[in-house]
């Protein structure tokens, strides 16, 4: 072998570990674009509520199946959650570390009304796409705040089924509506207002309460709102709560014992807890609901059934909206050319999907824009268990026991 070669031959030998560098380089450069880092969807929960957990629960559970099933475009979804705490300050301040620090390309959530209209705007001066999941304050959708869209109706339509069922099965001729003082309460209070103006039945009273003042002071704080109705009880009262207080007022008004049929418009009153801590002054009691998993959309019995094998308690509509809620983002960010602001936004627009919460598409109708609407459903506490009692046609228990 001659010189020169031997010289080349070292020199190869020399440079063989920087070239086994460049390829496995090559080689992890190529890994990294075929597994990019993660998609990050922040969520904006509130941890103090009772349905908190419930809900954590059922973002987690549909995580994994749009995980398992390839993500979003071949990355996986990440979920970021910040506490809002309910107030003012620490809901802006979540929406900012959610788009500052963690990288969020969208949020989720939204529980409390009277929170998420700053939380809304906050995000919507970010230009950070926020969609709504739960709070119900017409004014979420009424703010020309064009990176805001909902998933659930807003808070004036939560009655619909209850209108429907009253108009036809119960005809009262009076009612007497007992509201907490937020956003969410008023707002459902004044629609079963005008409900009852429209339909020329005597409004007997209208009582607003301070939800923390009701859930500190106990009972005789409401027995003093609610006496003057024992001499002259409605045919209905319809009440507008979160869990505590909603048990609360059903409590009080059976010690009263004043005999009035009794609705209640969604929030506390759905959750499978009003029943355990009510107990026997549950019974009877009615409730809208956004959802129940005898509607026939796909896959509600499905998550309802799994949510109950892995937790050993019923969801409600809260769980059905978390749920779901992740599904659609999936579809909205799987359709999207890029991660771009616009083109995040041209795919809510295009939005027309199924889930187990019901359709999702965001329109403009009345004074709402990139508003979702939906029916709503009546419930019935029979025999310690929510019964559907509206639309009739899909009357069946929905038992509280847990599945074994």
């Amino acid at each position: 072998m001659s010189k020169s070669m031997t010289i080349l031959g070292y020199r190869f030998l020399r440079l063989l570990p920087l070239c086994l560098l460049w390829i496995i380089g090559i080689a992890d450069d190529a890994r990294a674009a075929e597994s990019p880092d993660a998609l990050v969807v922040g969520v904006l929960h509130s941890e103090q509520y009772p349905f908190a957990q419930m809900m954590i629960n059922s973002y987690d559970m549909a995580l994994e199946v749009i995980n398992r099933n390839g993500g979003i475009k071949g990355r996986q979804l990440k979920l970021v959650f910040a506490d809002d705490r309910g107030e003012r300050q620490a809901g802006e301040r979540a929406v900012r570390q959610l788009a500052e620090d963690s990288g969020a390309v969208m949020l989720v959530g939204g529980y409390e009304s009277r929170n998420t209209i700053h939380t809304a705007r906050v995000s919507d001066e970010l230009d950070l796409p926020f969609m709504v999941i739960t709070a119900a304050d017409d004014r979420i959708t009424q703010r020309q705040w064009k990176n805001v869209h909902r998933m659930n109706p807003p808070a004036s339509e939560y009655a619909k089924g209850v209108e429907q069922m009253l108009l036809e099965n119960v005809k009262p001729a009076s009612m007497a509506i007992v509201y907490e003082n937020s956003p969410y309460g008023t707002g459902a209070a004044l629609r079963m207002m005008w409900f009852c103006r429209e339909y020329d039945i005597n409004l007997n009273k209208l009582i607003p309460y301070h939800k923390e003042r009701a859930e500190r002071s106990g009972p005789e704080y409401l027995q003093n709102l609610l006496k003057p109705m024992q001499g002259d009880a409605p045919d209905v009262i319809y009440m507008v709560s979160y869990l505590n207080d909603a048990v609360l007022l059903v409590k009080t008004i059976r010690d009263l014992q004043i005999d009035s049929l009794l609705i209640g418009g969604a929030g506390g009153f759905t959750h499978h807890k009003f029943i355990d801590m009510a107990g026997e002054p549950a019974e009877g009691v009615l409730t809208a609901t956004l959802w129940t998993p005898h509607m026939p959309y796909p896959g509600a019995m499905d998550y309802y059934r799994l949510y109950r094998q892995k937790y050993s308690v019923p969801p409600d509509y809260h769980g059905a909206e978390a749920y779901s809620a992740l599904f659609v983002v999936a579809d909205v960010l799987k359709r999207a050319d890029t991660l771009e602001l616009e083109s995040i936004h041209a795919a809510f627009s295009r939005t027309d999907i199924k889930t187990a919460f019901g359709p999702v598409a965001f329109r403009s109708y009345g004074k709402f824009e990139r508003q979702n609407s939906l029916p709503t459903m009546v419930l019935k506490v029979v025999n310690g268990a929510f019964e559907v009692a509206w639309p009739q046609d899909i009357g069946t228990t929905i038992s509280t026991v847990p599945v074994e």
